[in-house]
Parts: C-alpha cells; structure tokens; sequence
C-alpha cells in the first residue's frame, strides 16, 4: 500500500513537472533554433533616440524568465578594462504575445529597451545586454556623433522584404564590407513580407546579425509594415514594429504615426522619415514645419512608396501632388524610396515657372531595392514625369542593389553598388552653403 501510494504521487508529480516543459516544447515546435527565444539576448538593434551626438537607444528580446533586463556602457579602450567603468542602466520591459496573429506560435516574449543618455560626442562606446547576471550578450561598440558638421558616411537599402536570410543577408554583408564605418543605416520599408510574422523577422535580424547592432538603424514603415491580424479585421502596423524598435515620438503627430514618421538631425544632416501608407495629410503639415524651421546643410528626406514610381502600375499621385511642391520650395537635396522594386535616379531642375526652367539642381530622386523580387521598369511612364519638371538619369531592372552616401565639406557623393560590390551608379552634389546652389555631376559627364 505505501510502496502504490509512492508509485501513485510519483506518477502525479512527474505529470505536474512534465506538463509546463511539453507545453513550452509545444510552442517551439516547427521552429529553427534561431526563431526561439532564450535567456540570452536576441535581435539586438540600435537606434537613434534623442541626439546622436549624445544617445543612441538599443531594444533587444529575451523569453520570459528575463524579468529585469540591463545594459551597461562604458568609453572603449584598447584593452578589455573599460569593463571596470561601465555604467549599468535598468531596461524598460514589453511583454509580447506573438499569438497575437494567428500564423505565429502561441508565444509570449520580452522586449527589453534602453536609452543612452548624457553621452559625449564622437567617443567610441562599448555596450552589452542582458539580464546583469549571467545571461549577456557580447560587448559591442558604435561611435556617437560629431558636434556640429562634420564628415560622414551612410547606407540606404531599398526593400529586403522577400526570402530575406537566403537572399537578402548577402546585400547587408557586401555592404557592411564596403562602408564599414558608416555611421547609420536606413532601410526603407517593406523590410518583411509579412507585417505580423515573426519567421520573417526573425529572418531580418539573423541576415543582418551584428550589423544591426553596431550600425544605427532608421527604420522607414512599408506598406508590407501593415497587416490584418486576423480575417475582417482593419489592416494594422506590425505588431512586432514598437516592442522591437525604439523611436523618437513626436507627440504633435496623431498617435497612429508614433515610431513611423519622426526625424533624425545627423551632423547638421537632417533626415525626415515619413509613412507613406497612412494619414498622408497629416503628414503633409508635419513634413512643412520640419522643412521650415531646418537649418541644416543638407536635407533628406526618405518614405517607402516612390515619388516617381519607375515600374509598371505604379503611382504616388498625392507624393506630387502635396509632398513634392514643399520639396521645391525648401530645397530638399535626397528623397530615398522603395517600394518598386526597380532602380531609378533622377532629378528636378529648378524651375521658375511651368515654361522656364533655370538650369540649377532641384532634389534627386531615388528609387532601389535590395531584395529578390523585381519587377519591370515602365518606360513610358518615367517619361511622363517630365511635366513636374523630373528628368530621368539612370535605371536598372533585375537587380540588388545598396547605397552608400558620403557628406564632406560641400558635397554629397551618392554611389550605388550591386550585390558584388560593383559601382554601377554615382551622383555628386556640390552645393554652396550660402546661396543654396547645388550641381550635379554624374557618371559620365
């Protein structure tokens, strides 16, 4: 009798203690190694929170048992003892429920976020996070910015969005192998296919790897951002879009917009990111006051949908329409796109009047994409443009492309690689501060 009663709890403790672990077994399965989330840090990401000369923000995941995240930060030093000096800041936590959309596993994670602060400008930082204890990621380091203009170098990625570890990784790769220093990146929407899917992103943040966590990032929403999370259901943002990525809000923006449309201010390089998807009008008034009150040397501006859509059925009327004439009037040097999955750059000389045109660079106008997917360009339809003034450079179909932009002294040298690491495309900017001024000197000329 007691030898059965022992079998008998022991058999009912053993069904306790299995339960939760085949439970947890179950939520993983179907799942690569690299999708599961685990004491130690994942998809490790930084971006920009305040000034870059003296912050920068890092978010990264963990699976539930991290209840208390940290980071620590400290100035590197040519040997490990910086360690000695490190700051430790408490993280802010999210808890996550993938199953929130119906394709994911039933899996709740954490989303853990820190913003640097009172950091000093151009010193070269090292950071890790994790839980403070015995879970933490390597130690990483970004440099902050400079005060004031100075030089810099960046990367520009047109749309991953599609078979993005096997096809995708080698364009972030080549082109962390060709600017090694720059100092951002910016992808420019439709960095998955779909919105809510966290195979996807877990795709997106091994492609990139460490990059993602050395080089700042500035996330541009897509249209493929915006999702149903179930049948009749309205479309909405990703949802793994603001647990994962942390982004300065502006409050004047109707709260829809937050962490989609915001500004960064780079060594008197001002860069505007719009949402290209929703509440365009709204945005229109957003886009005048930022392009009002710059004072900055050089002006970017960069949304998902392009302005002058190269490939076939493609078209951003109201860009034109409402966005374009505010581009005119401020002098915008760079408007980056996505979307078409084509590449194109051209430019809008100066004009005076519908009939007279004065010859000066306007605003260049780019369009690229990084991943698989291509479709054909729309000569007809690139002609068209002509009548606001657009005056077509160069194209290219069936290709994979990256960007890297270079700012020093009075010019602005655009340059666009393909997969190889092969220039096909270069553009500079020369501008005089003082009249506003710019010309353009292109391949060939």
């Amino acid at each position: 009798m007691k030898s059965s009663n022992f079998t008998f709890y022991a058999i009912l403790l053993l069904g306790f203690v299995s339960f939760p672990v085949n439970a947890q077994h179950h939520h993983h399965d179907g799942l690569h190694h690299w999708e599961i989330p685990s004491k130690d840090p994942d998809r490790i990401i930084l971006t920009f929170h305040g000034d870059p000369a003296t912050s920068r923000a890092v978010t990264w995941r963990t699976d539930t048992t991290i209840s208390q995240g940290v980071a620590q930060i400290a100035e590197a030093t040519v040997n490990s003892k910086f360690a000695d000096n490190a700051i430790t800041i408490d993280a802010v936590l999210e808890e996550f429920d993938l199953g929130t959309f119906r394709e994911n596993n039933a899996l709740v994670v954490h989303y853990h976020s820190v913003i640097f602060e009172d950091l000093e400008p151009n010193i070269l930082y090292a950071y890790r996070v994790g839980d403070g204890d015995d879970h933490w990621s390597e130690w990483i380091q970004f440099r902050t910015a400079k005060p004031g203009y100075n030089p810099t170098q960046f990367v520009y990625f047109g749309d991953a969005q599609n078979d993005v570890l096997s096809h995708w990784s080698r364009v972030i790769r080549m082109a962390y192998q060709t600017a090694p220093n720059a100092s951002f990146a910016i992808h420019a929407g439709d960095l998955i296919n779909d919105a809510h899917r966290d195979y996807e992103w877990a795709q997106w943040f091994k492609a990139g790897s460490f990059v993602h966590s050395q080089w700042t990032a500035i996330p541009v929403v897509g249209n493929h951002e915006f999702q149903r999370t179930a049948n009749l259901r309205p479309r909405r943002l990703s949802i793994q879009w603001r647990p994962q990525f942390t982004l300065p809000v502006e409050e004047e923006l109707d709260s829809d917009l937050h962490e989609t449309v915001y500004s960064v201010n780079y060594q008197d390089i001002h860069i505007i990111v719009l949402n290209s998807t929703d509440e365009l009008d709204e945005q229109t008034e957003y886009l005048e006051n930022q392009l009002k009150n710059s004072t900055a040397k050089w002006k970017i501006v960069t949304c998902h949908h392009s302005i002058f859509s190269p490939a076939e059925g493609r078209n951003f009327q109201f860009a034109r329409d409402h966005w374009k004439p505010l581009l005119d009037k401020y002098g915008v040097d760079l408007v980056l796109n996505g979307h078409d999955h084509t590449y194109a750059r051209g430019h809008v000389p100066v004009r005076t009047s519908d009939q007279d045109e004065t010859g000066g660079l306007g605003t260049i106008y780019v369009t690229s994409v990084s991943g698989p997917k291509q479709y054909e360009l729309d000569p007809d339809q690139i002609k068209s443009y002509s009548s606001d003034g657009y005056q077509n450079d160069k194209t290219a179909e069936q290709t994979q492309f990256f960007q890297v932009i270079t700012v020093e002294e009075n010019t602005l040298t655009y340059v666009a690689y393909t997969v190889l690491g092969e220039e096909y495309d270069r553009a500079v900017i020369t501008k005089n501060f003082e009249t506003g001024k710019k010309e353009l000197v292109q391949e060939g000329e």
